[in-house]
């Protein structure tokens, strides 16, 4: 099931509705795009199947808050937030909608005159993921406490995965080399519509990927 993010009222959840609840941009459009798929939208499916087998969404949240350790402003808040099943193996899935909009501050950014909160944060999600700091300054911040959201539901809810997975409905990909260094961190190489386990042999196993949306969504 989707608790309903779209129309009309779906704007009431998003962090700055005036700013992000327009046509042709992700909130929007990811909205309609996953209220109007029967269960998981197919590029997603598509990405769980190699994996397990037939899917099954069991439930999805839109705007979900995951608290994290340190700093101000306490919590990720994630477009979607899935619980699916393929075949005999659930998934605990954390969705990031794009259309043009960038992956917010690098870490540069984000750790400069960084308090000791930050610094609690990043070494938090470092050792979540299986990272060393330091890290470098052109990684975007957001991939990190996104993917490591995944991993806090994923053991909340005792899944056997976790995944972040970026749905993007640019023609053009943009953003998309960003991802891509974001996953050589751990020493993947990714291309668009596969999941990939970044952290396999992790409890629980830790996949990302890169979903191409369904462009007719960004006239809705």
């Amino acid at each position: 099931m989707f608790l309903r993010l779209g129309r009309p009222n779906g704007s009431r959840f998003l962090a700055h509705p005036t700013k992000q609840w327009r046509t042709g941009f992700s909130a929007k459009t990811l909205a309609y795009c996953w209220e109007n798929a029967n269960g998981l939208p197919n590029e997603i499916a598509s990405m769980l199947e190699p994996h397990g087998g037939n899917t099954e969404l069991l439930l999805a949240i839109p705007e979900h808050k995951v608290p994290l350790p340190g700093a101000s402003g306490g919590e990720s808040q994630n477009d979607v937030f899935a619980l699916a099943r393929a075949g005999d193996l659930t998934f605990a899935i954390m969705v990031e909608g794009k259309v043009r909009e960038p992956f917010g501050e690098t870490l540069g950014d984000w750790m400069r005159n960084a308090s000791d909160g930050k610094r609690k944060r990043l070494a938090f999600i470092c050792n979540l993921l299986g990272l060393t700091v330091p890290l470098p300054n052109h990684i975007y911040y957001q991939l990190l406490h996104r993917t490591a959201s995944a991993v806090i539901e994923a053991r909340r809810f005792k899944t056997d995965a976790a995944a972040m997975i970026v749905h993007s409905f640019s023609t053009e990909r943009i953003w998309f080399e960003a991802f891509a260094q974001f996953a050589s961190l751990f020493d993947v190489s990714m291309a668009p519509n596969e999941l990939i386990a970044i952290r396999g042999n992790a409890k629980p196993s830790i996949y990302i990927g890169w979903a191409c949306g369904d462009c007719n969504f960004l006239t809705a």
